[in-house]
């Protein structure tokens, strides 16, 4: 299963991530035991008060380089794994991750 899927004028996208990781970081595509892929995201900041959402937002927006408002966080904010909404034209943005991630994708 991809760890993004298209919606109109959208995407979602299933991300893992490592508050306090030491860097902002998008660390490629990881499929987890039962073959869900996430995008895994290494952000420095703590889970206090927000501050490792807003970097995961701001982190993968420069990834894809696009403006962080383009990213929010649509569930688990709370948790390791989120989901991202990032606004856009989805074919492209789809392309885009594909392009990105092509030779990612490890167990």
């Amino acid at each position: 299963m991809t760890a993004w899927s298209m919606h109109a004028g959208s995407i979602r996208l299933a991300v893992r991530v490592s508050p306090r990781g030491g860097r902002n970081a998008v660390e490629g595509l990881r499929e987890d035991a039962a073959g869900t892929q996430h995008l895994v995201v290494r952000v420095s900041a703590a889970p206090v008060d927000g501050e490792a959402n807003e970097a995961v937002e701001s982190t993968v927006a420069k990834w894809l380089g696009i403006k962080p408002r383009m990213v929010e966080i649509i569930s688990g904010e709370t948790a390791r794994v989120k989901l991202l909404r990032i606004d856009g034209d989805p074919v492209a943005l789809s392309r885009k991750l594909q392009s990105l991630t092509a030779t990612e994708v490890a167990a």
